[in-house]
Formats: structure tokens, sequence, C-alpha cells
């Protein structure tokens, strides 16, 4: 059985011993009891589904008086053309995925090295996937992440994969300690706190304190064509907390830190029953704003900028997240109390 590329074949040492039994008018079965080999064996090497081994060549030696030297280079040579049949289809079908990654645009922020060749731009990804193939990408278990996205569109695109593998490669010159979930929960409303301060302020204590709970805490542009706001992921042994630059809102940062904080906390890293998306973004919400504060806010039916302003003053809330909340729930609309909102530049803090 021969394999092929565009440019190699590569034929099995099989087909010479198949000539070589057909000048002898010697049948397959008679070749095995020469060799002392089981015919279904016999089979398979003449097919080329079973390597020839030194012993089989110094047996082809005796049996048909062509040295074993002469076999072991014929195998050789098989087993060179088979890698190149391989390596070629494999980068074939490598060139066809290329388009789907965003290359160019990785490039731009420095996460690849600069290339135009199409060749060496997959041989650049698959080093930074860690791949022989690009192929094997999107089924390795380590994608695998808890992940919150704007919209209903729950697919992993390759965009995303790439933004998932960047979190990896910035969080591995992080130091972290050992995974403390019981220190996470405790860090809740210390986390929570924080929300009243500036980014260069909030940053620095917030790493710090994640990384004491054995969790590293990355900051990402964001890729075009994926939507998330935040992941969570194992690396190692050790959680991964990705925050998109996507959408500078105060409030989507804060409601996505506390969803992924959800999931880690539930532990839905760990193992394949993961709570759903809706779950923790109930889970988000009631952390940032109390449950039964919120109710009776909202039964006031009074959403005017100054009551908002005074409703997160007793719940030691910024305006601006309370005024996100109150759009979600489409108690007012999107375009009111924005100026209540602040918005965040994590590029010139992280």
């Amino acid at each position: 059985m021969f394999e092929n590329s565009k440019t190699y074949i590569a034929i099995p040492p099989g087909e010479t011993i198949k000539e070589q039994l057909e000048d002898r008018d010697m049948s397959q079965k008679e070749f095995a009891q020469r060799m002392d080999l089981s015919e279904k064996h016999v089979s398979r090497l003449l097919n080329g589904k079973v390597g020839l081994t030194h012993d089989t060549a110094l047996k082809l030696e005796s049996v048909l008086g062509i040295k074993a030297e002469f076999w072991n280079n014929l195998e050789n040579r098989y087993r060179e053309k088979l890698a190149l049949v391989k390596s070629e289809n494999e980068m074939d079908e490598d060139l066809s995925l290329l388009n789907q990654f965003p290359y160019k645009e990785m490039a731009d922020l420095r996460w690849i090295e600069k290339e135009s060749n199409r060749k060496e731009r997959v041989k650049n990804l698959r080093r930074y996937f860690s791949v022989a193939s690009l192929s094997l990408v999107d089924h390795l278990p380590a994608f695998q992440i808890a992940y919150r996205k704007m919209g209903d569109n729950s697919s992993h695109g390759y965009a995303q994969l790439c933004w998932e593998q960047q979190a990896r490669i910035a969080a591995s010159s992080l130091d972290t300690e050992r995974i403390d979930l019981n220190n996470l929960q405790d860090s809740i409303e210390s986390i929570r706190k924080m929300n009243r301060t500036d980014p260069e302020e909030f940053i620095p204590q917030l790493t710090k304190l994640l990384a004491e709970s054995g969790i590293a805490l990355v900051f990402l542009p964001h890729l075009k064509g994926t939507k998330l706001q935040g992941a969570s992921m194992m690396s190692g042994d050790r959680i991964v907390l990705a925050m998109t630059l996507r959408g500078k809102d105060a409030d989507r940062f804060w409601f996505s830190l506390f969803h992924e904080i959800s999931h880690i906390i539930n532990g839905d890293l760990f193992g394949d029953k993961a709570r759903s998306e809706r779950d923790m973004d109930i889970s988000a919400a009631n952390i940032l704003i109390p449950p039964q504060a919120y109710a009776e806010f909202v039964s006031a039916n009074d959403f005017s900028k100054e009551s908002v302003v005074e409703f997160e003053e007793t719940i030691d809330l910024q305006p601006g997240i309370d005024a996100g909340r109150l759009q979600n729930d489409e108690k007012i609309r999107h375009d009111q109390l924005n100026d209540l909102k602040i918005r965040y530049e994590f590029d010139k803090t992280a």
C-alpha cells in the first residue's frame, strides 16, 4: 500500500518482496513457512502495515539471497519518505485552517512573530500552541474553559483559542501560591470593596490577593471575532483568570470578574459538571448587589440619578454598577444613567 502527498510517494519494502516472490513463483504461505513467520504477519509486512526489522532483514537474506543491508536501507528510505508524506499532508491541512487564525492581529500585539510566508505562519502557530498540527488545537482538553461572552454565540472560534493560549503564556511568568478556594471565598468582600477605587490602586491589590489563592490574574487586549469578557482556566497546578479589555465600562468589568470567580469557587474548572452561565450571572449579580437590598430598591420604582447614587452609597458600590444592572434588567433604557458609568483604561495600568 502506497502513501503519498503532492510531492512524495512512500513505497513499502513489501512491494519489492512481492516482486521477488513472483519471480520465484513462491506463494505467501510458503514464504511465511520459510521465514518462520505467521501468514498474518507476512501479509502485514507485504502491505507495509508492520516495519521490516533487522531480524526480518537477516531472514530475508537467507530466504531470498539478497543481503540484509539492502532490506534495512529499503526500510529506512521508506520510513523517511513516509515521514515526508505525513509532514506535507499535515502542512496542507494546516494551511487550509490558517485563515481562521487572526495571525496579523496577534503579530501586531506581539503575541507571535510577524511573518508573511504561509508555511512559516503555520510553524509559528504550532509553536505558539505547542502542537504538532493545528488540527489538534481545538481538541485539546486544556482549552475546555469556563468563560463568559457577550451575546448568545457559544462556539469556540480559533480567535478565542488564541486568546486563551495567550492568557496561559502571560500567566506563566507570574508567581502564585497553591490553589486555595477557601481563601478565595474569604476574600470576596475584600475584592468587592475595590470597586470604588481606581485601577491604578486596585489592580496590584487584586493581583496579589488572587495570587495568594493560587490564581494568576492577567489582562489581555480583545481579539476581533471573540466575545469574551473574561475566562478562567487551569494551567498546570494553578488557575488562570484572564480579563479582556473589550468594553471598558467598570460595571462590565466587575460583573465579569465575579462571574469568573464564581466559576472557580464552584469548582467548575475541576470537573465535568460545570454550572450554567446563567447561574454564574446570578452569582455575580448577587455578590455585587445584595439581593434583598436590590429588591427593596426596585420595588420603590424610583430610578432617578439621585436615587441610584444614594442607593449605591448605602451598599458601598459605585453608581455605574447599579445603572448597568438596571439596564440589563430592563428597569431603565440602555441610554439612561450612562453618565454614572466609569470607564477603565487597563492597557495603561495592567
